[in-house]
């Protein structure tokens, strides 16, 4: 997994898939933002939570980047915790200058 600081050593199969489709999600500011956000946290999501996460894996790059950026509103379906999440830790480790 290219960025990749952690290994997917000790996760279930489906926190691994998740942490790989994190880090290749077809832009590079999405794959630096999602794979970052998921080596820091996807260990301690609970089921809920991690479904919300991979909800967002789901979510085309061009829609997540606008709603991290505010360009567009969150819709309600994915305006979770975990996204809120995702946003502040981007804003606390910017992962480029042209992102928000």
């Amino acid at each position: 997994m290219t960025g990749t600081t952690r290994t997917a050593a000790g996760l279930d199969p489906g926190r691994r898939r998740a942490l790989y489709r994190s880090w290749r999600r077809g832009t590079r500011e999405m794959d630096l933002l999602m794979g970052r956000f998921a080596d820091a946290e996807i260990d301690s999501f609970d089921d809920a939570e991690f479904a919300d996460f991979e909800a967002l894996i789901e979510a085309p790059d061009r829609d997540l980047f606008a709603w991290i950026a505010e360009r567009e509103p969150v819709p309600s379906n994915y305006d979770t915790e975990i996204f809120r999440r995702l946003k502040a830790f981007h804003e606390a480790f910017p992962t480029t200058d042209h992102i928000g």
